[in-house]
């Protein structure tokens, strides 16, 4: 094995031959072959635009030495004639696991995961390994090979996938008659990245993708920090990253939002990736665009669901069947907006569905030439590798296929696949095609012979008179033999015979049922007809994206509107209180004026009469539109990022709209001590992740104590802290380190970017806010005494079930509260709460929210602060604020919306009845101005969505009925996430 990689490595760009020049030829019989090899009289593509009608194809040892209409052929060549057939350069898959076995996955030990890494001088965290070479753990399997051959690949880039910094691939031709150091083309391609763990790893770091992410960055800071020679020990990981730079660097990213995160940790460091999408890229086609990014996509297309049981079909979520319709289109989105683009096997069950998916993504418009090149030219681009791969100019290798006509057209056959010069028999050339229909005769009987199918392999089927018979046929190497048994099944017969290449007919030798011998002779009657099978549409029917692709989206993005409320009751959550018969002017997505008898001016005017308009509702604290909640890998996470996993398309969005929720805090869960930055959203309602995200965001980050942040009771033995205490000196510790951190930046020495000591020193400073999940009072007075050591304060207490205990000192601190108002005894550490707290915390001069921590709360946080009026007595605009200008003031973002005020967004809510009431509905809510919910609009909608059901439902159907592969209905349903979603670091099991 070492002589074998010691091989490799001096190789570099291998050179095909049979053996290296410098090897003794101890055989003295055996002569080297340096004869030419012509393909005359094709049609070759010598790329996907470059045609030569006629051509002759010329190569020796392995590559392209000519290619022309008229070529000089030497002495010594071999002339192949293919008249009549066309000649393509074979594929190239750029994301391959060919030959390199993927790492068994990690035994449990019954423990919870372990949190330190397992190897010395490597990197701290073991799923970052960029110094795995696949090239040290692959072994050719031609059997594989041939099913890749088959599929008319010629070149596969391959990797070990498993890790987020996984190595570098291997470059490997799919020649079965030569050894490693022919069909090696490189043996450093490129160096590859994903978001997922190792399997074969126990290190619980990263538990998220947030973290996935957190830790790359750092990996990326880490690797310039070791670049400029300030670590004295030796990390493998971090050389074999930065010598590894500036090969193609290829990220796994898989679904849409994962190609968008992607390429911005690449942008972040001036990285360009190649990107593995996922096929829902025409979701979000424009921010895909927008990344410049070549993508490499699978024709992972999803089979149609068996909707055939009602019951059953009601688990398919609408997105699915959506998907299922709407993703063969994908390819041709991305090319139709001018995406390079190359396709892999990747995520298909077989190489032999390849054809099929790619079939379909041609059926659904995609042009035929950009189909070559995402298979040829484009990968070959990505690669770097044009020279030698993709295309038959000269000097290339000789890689190609050999069909019976176009390659895209459902009834070539693929002949051969030529690999580095050598041939690759799928199909005999010389095969002649006898699919017809016959009249068979034998020993004075009559049938009907009906061959259909592939050319290649053909079926047979026997009729006498109207009735199938049982029968077996094959044909190989131009001989047919068939069996059938007569409708009793009392008498079988036995034929074989040679084709005649020169005759339609068929003949040969017959046994008949009592063994005797006889002839038997098959007429043509008619040709084969393609027709013969059910004709596809030329367009397939496809239903309308909408924003977000999911149920209740909307066939356009809302836009800012003009609209003028009149005589509404306008609730302003100012000094100016409740003002009746109030018109609000809403202009350029901001509120333009107050007062009554104002003038439309042109815009929208909607009559307001007995109804009731406020501000947007604000929750300080929520987990909905996440598409994780807590990174659980360390007890401090202050390097992740909330806005690294917001999701758009989470329907709690929409719901939360409905209740008159225009923006929220999307904070990290309470796994740790020190938890993840904040993002803070409006809620706007098919945009994008980046388009919610508040503009100028205050920076936040959450903060947790009591039980979850522990851990002890959750089989996690092996992190700090396991008691409350332990929790305090986390605090201290991390600050502590944080003000070291800040002095040595501030020294003007060298120092290691580090994104966790950057966030807290933000804390130190001023500049980053706390959100922090607290229950009983003890440690709540531990919290604000470690602020107060280190000189900050802590912005806001959430949940704060015992505040009530503490309320002086949360006021003299200055502190607020974020709390609910009647939660309580769902957990031992809350027994003492009280449905007082808000009250009694609001008279202490504590600024205090009523939040929902809850997708199902958030619907109605209206209702929750009127019940404050009945538990402490507080006015109906006092306990309106908590739910719109003091959040917002908690947030910083009182001088932006959480009023209606002159100046301020126009984030409103029209409600239908006193918004404090269980009867009121929100009729309109509106963000700057665009409404992104109407009652009015979602009836409709409600009927639109079982319109669409039903016809998704019958083309789904009518998938079925004509035999086409279908898959079990599921249930794809979103997990509704809490503060504990991911805490426990669960045992690897």
């Amino acid at each position: 094995m070492k002589l074998r990689l010691l091989v490799l490595a001096l190789l570099g760009c291998v050179t095909f031959s049979s053996a290296q020049e410098y090897f003794p030829k101890n055989d003295a019989v055996k002569a080297e072959n340096n004869n030419y090899t012509a393909l005359t009289n094709a049609k070759i593509y010598v790329t996907p635009t470059e045609v030569v009608d006629g051509g002759t194809l010329l190569f020796r040892k392995g590559r392209v030495v000519a290619i022309g209409k008229s070529v000089d052929l030497p002495e010594n060549t071999v002339v192949v004639d293919a008249s009549g057939k066309t000649v393509y350069p074979s594929f190239i898959d750029v994301y391959s696991g060919f030959g390199v076995d993927k790492p068994e996955k990690a035994k449990s030990s019954g423990r919870s995961a372990e949190f330190d890494a397992s190897r010395e001088g490597f990197y701290w965290n073991d799923h970052i390994m960029p110094e795995n070479d696949a090239v040290a753990k692959f072994e050719y399997d031609d059997l594989v090979a041939k099913t890749l051959r088959e599929a008319g690949f010629g070149t596969v880039n391959s990797h070990i996938k498993d890790g987020i910094a996984r190595g570098t691939g291997v470059l490997v031709s799919l020649n079965g008659d030569g050894n490693d150091g022919d069909r090696i083309i490189d043996d450093r391609s490129a160096q590859y990245f994903s978001f997922e763990k190792s399997i074969a790893k126990k290190q619980s770091y990263p538990t998220s993708l947030m973290g996935a992410m957190a830790l790359l960055r750092q990996m990326y800071y880490d690797a310039d920090w070791y670049a400029g020679g300030h670590i004295d020990s030796k990390d493998l990981s971090l050389e074999a990253l930065n010598t590894n730079k500036d090969l193609v660097q290829i990220f796994k990213g898989g679904e849409k939002g994962n190609v968008i995160r992607a390429d911005g940790i690449g942008d972040l460091f001036g990285i360009q990736y190649a990107i593995v999408g996922g096929g829902d890229e025409y979701e979000r086609i424009d921010q895909v665009k927008a990344t410049n990014a070549k993508l490499i996509l699978p024709l992972n297309f999803p089979d149609a669901y068996d909707v055939s049981d009602p019951y059953a079909s009601g688990y398919v979520n609408l997105e699915d069947m959506r998907h299922w319709n709407q993703a063969p289109a994908n390819p041709k989105i991305v090319a139709d907006n001018g995406i390079s683009f190359s396709f892999t096997l990747h995520d298909l069950d077989s190489p032999a569905d390849f054809k099929d998916r790619l079939m379909k993504a041609i059926a659904y418009g995609l042009p035929e030439t950009k189909a070559l090149e995402a298979l040829t030219t484009v990968p070959a681009q990505i690669l770097g590798r044009t020279e030698d791969i993709g295309s038959l100019k000269k000097g290339s290798y000789a890689n190609f296929l050999v069909t019976s006509g176009p390659i895209f057209d459902k009834e070539t056959i693929l002949y051969e696949n030529w690999v580095q010069g050598a041939k690759n028999v799928i199909n005999d050339m010389t095969l002649k095609d006898i699919r017809g229909e016959y009249d068979l005769s034998l020993s004075g009987q009559s049938f009907k012979l009906s061959i259909k199918g592939e050319a290649g392999s053909p079926k047979a089927e026997v009729k006498q008179d109207t009735a199938k018979l049982e029968s077996k046929f094959n044909y190989t190497d131009n001989w047919m033999s068939l069996s059938f048994t007569t409708i009793d099944g009392d008498k079988s017969y036995r034929l074989t015979g040679l084709v005649d290449p020169s005759s339609d007919n068929l003949s040969g030798k017959a046994v008949l049922p009592d063994g005797g011998e006889t002839v038997f002779s098959a007429v043509k009657t008619s040709e084969f007809s393609k027709k013969d099978t059910k004709k596809e549409k030329d367009v397939p029917e496809m239903v309308a994206v909408t924003y977000p692709n999911v149920g209740y989206g909307y066939d356009a993005i809302p836009k800012p509107e003009n609209i003028l409320f009149k005589n509404a009751t306008v609730w302003t959550s100012e000094d100016a209180g409740i003002l009746e018969n109030t018109d609000v002017l809403v202009k350029d997505g901001k509120i333009s004026k107050i007062g009554q008898d104002l003038r439309a001016g042109g815009a929208t005017t909607i009559d307001a009469t007995g109804k009731h308009l406020t501000a947007g509702i604000i929750d300080e604290h929520s987990h909905i539109a996440a598409l994780a909640i807590n990174e659980a890998g360390q007890n401090s996470s202050a390097e992740v990022k909330m806005t690294d996993v917001v999701d758009p398309e989470d329907v709690g969005i929409y719901y939360a709209l409905a209740g008159g929720v225009t923006s929220l805090q999307l904070l990290h869960g309470s796994a740790n001590p020190i938890g993840g930055r904040s993002a803070i959203l409006k809620l706007k309602w098919g945009r994008s992740a980046d388009e919610m995200i508040y503009d100028n965001s205050p920076k936040f980050i959450k903060f947790a104590l009591g039980e979850n942040v522990k851990q002890s009771n959750w089989d996690s033995h092996s992190r700090f802290p396991q008691t409350r205490m332990g929790v305090e000196q986390v605090f201290m510790n991390y600050f502590q380190r944080a003000k070291e951190y800040e002095a040595k930046k501030k020294s003007g020495e060298p120092y290691r970017t580090d994104e966790e000591m950057e966030t807290l020193v933000e804390i130190l400073n001023g500049e980053r806010f706390i959100s922090c999940h607290s229950y009983v009072q003890s440690e709540i007075n531990m919290m604000m005494k470690v602020a107060e050591h280190f000189g900050f304060t802590v912005n806001t207490f959430t949940h704060i079930l015992e505040g009530y205990k503490v309320a002086d000192k949360m006021a003299e601190h200055g502190v607020g509260a974020g709390t609910f108002s009647d939660w309580w005894a769902y957990k031992y550490e809350v027994n003492d709460a009280i449905p007082y707290n808000a009250a009694i915390m609001h008279n202490q001069g504590v600024t205090v929210a009523i939040n929902s921590d809850d997708a199902e709360m958030i619907r109605r946080l209206n209702q929750e602060a009127g019940k404050i009026m009945k538990y402490g007595g507080l006015t109906e605009e006092e306990v309106w604020k908590m739910v719109t200008i003091n959040p917002a003031k908690l947030l910083h973002l009182d001088d932006r919306t959480g009023s209606i005020k002159e100046g301020k967004d126009a984030d409103l809510v029209l409600w239908s009845d006193y918004p404090l009431s269980v009867y009121a509905k929100a009729e309109r809510t509106m963000i700057e101005g665009a409404t992104y919910f109407d009652i009015e609009k979602d009836k409709q909608q409600r009927e639109a969505v079982k319109k669409e059901r039903n016809r998704l439902i019958t083309m789904m159907l009518s998938e079925k009925s004509e035999g086409k592969k279908t898959q079990k209905p599921k249930q794809n349903k979103k997990e509704t996430m809490h503060c504990e979603t991911g805490v426990e670091v669960r045992s690897m099991k």
